[in-house]
């Protein structure tokens, strides 16, 4: 949720498991960060060389395309653990309870649901491009340089199923709220205020000096 970013712990199974999914959240993130940095020397390589040798990077819009996957999905479990994931959120925020909790379970479910049918069809789509008994064991390849598309296509139903694992943690988390009536949850983004936002960057901003 926009405005938030706060996620609790505890000594509970429940928040144990956020814990443990965290670390493999953390490093789908930062293999979409070293994605983006990648194409960026990219880039700067394909522009020297068409400036300066008159031959600009072979294969550079293949190599694009095979990164955007990774660029776009990735990471997408993070943001949602934090609720940091773009949403409108102007209903939410006057939200308070057992009512809040309720809207927000609901929306989880939702999203589970259709993030369960995204897997399969993914996964299906790479089962398709995917075949051992060719040469790099693919169906298909890019055009320019005749990169295999099979690695491309199965990082998006990876991503999607570290993305199921973590919103059953947080339809658990609301659904626990929902039921106990609890003020602050664990295991699920909690809504700030802009001051209490700002309050929380600052302390993190003091720890790094």
């Amino acid at each position: 949720m926009a405005g938030s970013g706060a996620v609790l712990e505890d000594s509970s199974l429940l928040s144990r498991l956020d814990k443990m999914l965290l670390p493999v959240e953390r490093v789908c993130a930062l293999m979409s960060g070293v994605a983006i940095f990648s194409l960026m020397f990219l880039a700067a390589y394909s522009v020297v060389a068409r400036k300066f040798f008159g031959a600009p990077m072979m294969g550079y819009v293949d190599y694009i395309e095979a990164a955007m996957p990774i660029i776009a999905i990735m990471g997408v479990s993070y943001v949602q653990r934090d609720g940091t994931h773009i949403r409108m959120d102007m209903l939410v925020s006057a939200l308070k309870g057992r009512a809040l909790w309720f809207f927000e379970l609901v929306s989880v479910l939702l999203m589970l649901v259709l993030i369960v049918a995204l897997t399969y069809g993914a996964w299906a789509h790479f089962d398709r491009s995917f075949d051992c008994a060719r040469p790099l064991c693919s169906r298909d390849s890019s055009i320019d340089v005749g990169l295999p598309i099979w690695p491309s296509k199965l990082v998006v139903p990876v991503a999607f199923a570290v993305l199921v694992l973590r919103l059953l943690l947080q339809s658990w988390g609301f659904a626990r709220a929902f039921v106990l009536n609890l003020e602050s949850p664990v295991a699920v983004p909690l809504n700030l205020t802009v001051a209490e936002q700002a309050m929380i960057e600052a302390k993190a901003l003091e720890g790094a000096d």
